[in-house]
C-alpha cells in the first residue's frame, strides 16, 4: 500500500515537473548538506521509474540570501526561503514571486523581541549601546524594532540620509548581517571570514558562515559579550537552554524588563514569518515540489522517519532551508498580491523605512478629506503654511480614510472617538488630540501643549421648543436626525438610553437595529433604508447621492443634524429630534440664519431632551445630556507619528504666528459647514503619541467595544484580515 501511495504521488509530481530540474539555493555548508540529504531522500522513497526525474533536485551553494535572489532572477537557481523583509525585496525589486509561507505553532507571524543580559538596560535608552541584529531589513531584527524606535521618537531619522546611516550613529557598534555593501559601519561587531573573493567572503553576510547571522547568530553575538542588545524573533528564544534562560531578559515597550517566557506581552510588534520565492514562470513547478516534499517529509509526512523537512539539528546549525519552528508550509494561490502575503501594516512599515528607496511620499504629508468643503479647506491650509508640503486626498467617509491610511494611500486624519476606536483596532496610533479647554498651556521646556487632562464634549438630544410632546422615552414613530454612522453623539451614545418604552428592548446592543425599530424614518448618513429617507443629498460642487457619509450630504454632522431638525428652506424634509454634540450648537443655530437656511431662529427656539425624561434649555447641557465624548484624535501609521507630529506643530506655529491671517485651522463657517478637518471647538493640538488610544478613549472604549461585539462593521472586518492567522 505504501509503495502504491508513493508511486501515485510520484506520477502527479512528475507530470507537473515535466522533468524540470529544481535547484534549491543554499547559503552555507550545513544548509548544502541538508539540501543534499533531501535530494537523496526523495530518490530513496520513490520507485525506480521516477528516480531520474526526482534525482534532478540539486543544491546551489551561494554566498548569501542576496546572492540567492540574484541567482534565481538570472535562472542560475530556482527556489529559496527568505525572511519576510527579503521576500518583499525579492518581489518588488527583483520581480520574483512568493509561492509559500511558513506556518508556526502560533500562526504565520513572528514577534520581534529585544534581548539583553544587563538588568539596567531600558528600551528608551538604547542610544550608544552595541546592537546585534538577525539581518538587514529582516522583520524581527530590523524593521519592527526600528519602526518602534522611530514611532516613539527614541531614534531620529533626518531622511537626508538612508536610515542605516542614522542607525549607525544611534548605536555605538553593530552587527547587521547584509549591511556590508549598504552601510559598512553596521558590520563592526560581525565575526565572519573576510576575503576579496566574493564567494569566500562571509563577513557581515546573510549566511550561516557569518557566526552572528540570523536569530541564533544575534543571540550568539549577545551571549559572547560583543553586543548589549539582540533583536530577534520570538522563535529564536527556544534555542536558549533552560539552565541559561535566567541570564537573559526582554525589554518591554513601557521601559520595564521581563523574563523570556513573557514574549507575548513584552515585544516590539509582530510581522509575517518566512516565505519561499521563485521566478514567475517556475511557480507551478515550485508549488508542486513544496507540496510533495511536505507530504513526504513534513510534520505529518509519510516518510518523516527517513528525512525531516523542518529539523536541522543533524547538520550542526539551526533553521536550515526552513525555520525549525515551522509546522507546515501554506502554498499560496497564483493571484495573491504581496500585500496580502505580508499584510498591509507590514508593507506600509517597509515603505516608511525606505525599503524601496526615497520617493516623493517621503517629503509630503497626505491628509484625508471626506467632502468638497473639507478639500477646499485643506487646500487653503496647504497654501497657508511653510512646513513640509501638504497634499489633500479625497475619501468618501472616515471609514475609507482609515482604510486608505492602512493601505498607505494617505497618512493622517482627525477622527472622532468611535472612529479612533476603529482606527486603533486597525493598528493606527495617536499623534495629537484636539484640546477644547479654555487655554492651551505649553509643556515645561516646550513651546507646545501637553496635557493628561483632555476636555470632552457631550452628546445631546435636541427638539424644537414648539414640539412639546417629545421626550426621551416616547420617541417611537418619530423622525430622527443623527450626525452620521458611527458618530459618538449621533449613533453610539443615544441607543444606550430608553428612547421608546415600546420599541427599545428588542436589539439592545446594536444601535442600527434600535434606531430602525424606534424611528419611523430619519437621516443617519452612511446608513440605509428608512434611516436615509429624511436625508437630502448635496448640491452644485458637493452634489452626491442622498445619505452619503460626508459633508456633501446636507444633513451630515452636527450642522447637518441641526438642518435636519429645522427642515430644508422650503420647510420640508425634517426630523423631530436631533442627536448631536453641544460644543458649537449655538454658533450653528446662528449660522443657519446668516446662511439663509432659516430665518429668525434663536437658541430659545430649541430645547434639550434629558435622559430622565425632562426638557431643558440649551445652556443646561452639563446636567442634561446623553453622555460624554472623548476629544478627536489625529491617527496615523506607527512609523509616521514623529513626522506627522512635526508637521502639525510647524503648521500650528506658522498659523498662530499670524493671528490676523485669513485662514484659521479650527474654523469652518467660511466653507459653509462646521467641524471641517478638526472640530471648531479646538483651541490647539496636544501631543499624545506617547499614549495608547485606549487611555485617550477611557470609559468610551468599553462602550464602543460592547457595541462592535454585536454590530457588523465592514471596516473592522477589513482590518481583521490578519496575515498571522489567515493562512
Amino acid at each position: 500500500m505504501k509503495g502504491i501511495y508513493a508511486f501515485s504521488l510520484c506520477l502527479i509530481f512528475v507530470s507537473c515537473l515535466m522533468a524540470k530540474k529544481i535547484r534549491w539555493c543554499t547559503v552555507s555548508d550545513p544548509e548544502q548538506r541538508k539540501c543534499a540529504e533531501l535530494a537523496k531522500a526523495l530518490v530513496t522513497v520513490l520507485p525506480p521509474a521516477a528516480v531520474s526525474a526526482f534525482a534532478r533536485l540539486s543544491c546551489v551553494r551561494a554566498s548569501s540570501t542576496t546572492d540567492c535572489i540574484e541567482r534565481i532572477r538570472a535562472n542560475r537557481a530556482d527556489v529559496v526561503t527568505l525572511d519576510a523583509g527579503d521576500v518583499y525585496s525579492a518581489v518588488k525589486q527583483f520581480g520574483l514571486i512568493a509561492v509559500a509561507k511558513e506556518i508556526y505553532g502560533e500562526g504565520a507571524c513572528v514577534l520581534s523581541v529585544a534581548v539583553v543580559t544587563n538588568s539596567t538596560v531600558d528600551i528608551r535608552s538604547l542610544q550608544g549601546l552595541r546592537s546585534c541584529h538577525s539581518g538587514l531589513r529582516w522583520t524581527a531584527g530590523w524593521s519592527l524594532p526600528l519602526g518602534f524606535l522611530l514611532s516613539r521618537n527614541y531614534l531620529s531619522w533626518s531622511k537626508e540620509q538612508p536610515l542605516s546611516h542614522d542607525v549607525g550613529a544611534f548605536f555605538s557598534a553593530s552587527c547587521v548581517p547584509g549591511a556590508a555593501a549598504l552601510a559598512p559601519p553596521l558590520c563592526a561587531l560581525c565575526r565572519g571570514q573576510k576575503s576579496y573573493i566574493r564567494q569566500k567572503n562571509y563577513h557581515c553576510e546573510t549566511s550561516h558562515s557569518e557566526p552572528f547571522y540570523s536569530g541564533q547568530g544575534a543571540l550568539r553575538c549577545l551571549r559572547s559579550g560583543a553586543g548589549d542588545v539582540a533583536f530577534v524573533d520570538h522563535l529564536a528564544l527556544d534555542s536558549i537552554e533552560e539552565s541559561d534562560r535566567d541570564r537573559f531578559r526582554l525589554l518591554c515597550t513601557d521601559g520595564s524588563q521581563a523574563p523570556l517566557s513573557h514574549y507575548r506581552n513584552c515585544n516590539l510588534g509582530h510581522g509575517p514569518g518566512g516565505g519561499v520565492v521563485t521566478r514567475f514562470n517556475f511557480r507551478k513547478v515550485a508549488r508542486k515540489f513544496l507540496e510533495t516534499a511536505q507530504t513526504l517529509f513534513g510534520q505529518r509526512g509519510r516518510e518523516k522517519q527517513r528525512f525531516q523537512l523542518f529539523t536541522s539539528s543533524l547538520f550542526g546549525e539551526k533553521d536550515l532551508l526552513f525555520k525549525d519552528a515551522t509546522e507546515k508550509l501554506s502554498v499560496l494561490a497564483d493571484d495573491i498580491d504581496v500585500s496580502q502575503v505580508l499584510g498591509l501594516d507590514y508593507v506600509a512599515l517597509l515603505k516608511g523605512l525606505g525599503h524601496e528607496g526615497s520617493s516623493l511620499e517621503d517629503s509630503v504629508v497626505r491628509w484625508c478629506c471626506i467632502s468638497y468643503a473639507e478639500q477646499k479647506k485643506c487646500e487653503q491650509w496647504a497654501l497657508s503654511i511653510k512646513s513640509d508640503p501638504l497634499v489633500c486626498v479625497r475619501a468618501v467617509s472616515m471609514r475609507e480614510c482609515i482604510e486608505k491610511i492602512k493601505k498607505d494611500e494617505v497618512d493622517a486624519v482627525s477622527l472622532d472617538a468611535t472612529h479612533s476606536y476603529i482606527a486603533g483596532k486597525c493598528g493606527l496610533v495617536p499623534v495629537v488630540t484636539e484640546y477644547y479647554g479654555s487655554e492651551c498651556v505649553p509643556a515645561e521646556g516646550s513651546a507646545h501643549a501637553e496635557s493628561d487632562v483632555l476636555p470632552a464634549v457631550v452628546a445631546v438630544a435636541v427638539a424644537k421648543r414648539s414640539n412639546k410632546n417629545i421626550f426621551i422615552g416616547n420617541l417611537g414613530g418619530r423622525r430622527s436626525c443623527h450626525g452620521y454612522m458611527y458618530s459618538p453623539a449621533g449613533w453610539l451614545l443615544p441607543y444606550r438610553h430608553t428612547l421608546s418604552v415600546e420599541h427599545n428592548s428588542s436589539h439592545p446592543c446594536d444601535p442600527n437595529q434600535v434606531y430602525s425599530k424606534v424611528f419611523w424614518k430619519g437621516c443617519l448618513p452612511g446608513s440605509q433604508g428608512n434611516l436615509c429617507k429624511v436625508c437630502m443629498g448635496g448640491t452644485s460642487e458637493a452634489a452626491t447621492r442622498r445619505c452619503a457619509d460626508n459633508h456633501n450630504e446636507l444633513y451630515y454632522g452636527n450642522m447637518g443634524a441641526l438642518r435636519c431638525l429645522v427642515g430644508d428652506p422650503s420647510g420640508k424634509s425634517y426630523g423631530d429630534v436631533a442627536f448631536l454634540e453641544h460644543h458649537n450648537l449655538e454658533a450653528n443655530i446662528l449660522s443657519l440664519n446668516t446662511s439663509g437656511w432659516a430665518e429668525d431662529l434663536t437658541s430659545e427656539d430649541f430645547e434639550l431632551l434629558c435622559a430622565d425624561g425632562r426638557r431643558a434649555a440649551l445652556s443646561q447641557w452639563e446636567s442634561c445630556n446623553l453622555g460624554t465624548i472623548p476629544p478627536n484624535t489625529v491617527m496615523t501609521r506607527p512609523i509616521l507619528t514623529a513626522r506627522v507630529y512635526d508637521f502639525l506643530m510647524k503648521s500650528q506655529d506658522t498659523l498662530s504666528a499670524s493671528p490676523h491671517a485669513e485662514f484659521k485651522l479650527f474654523e469652518s463657517q467660511e466653507y459653509g459647514e462646521s467641524d471641517l478637518l478638526f472640530k471648531d471647538a479646538t483651541r490647539c493640538l496636544v501631543h499624545t503619541s506617547h499614549m495608547d488610544y485606549r487611555s485617550i478613549l477611557g470609559e468610551f472604549y468599553g462602550h464602543a467595544e460592547a457595541v462592535f461585539n454585536c454590530t457588523r462593521s465592514e471596516i473592522l472586518e477589513f482590518c481583521d484580515r490578519d496575515v498571522c492567522s489567515i493562512f
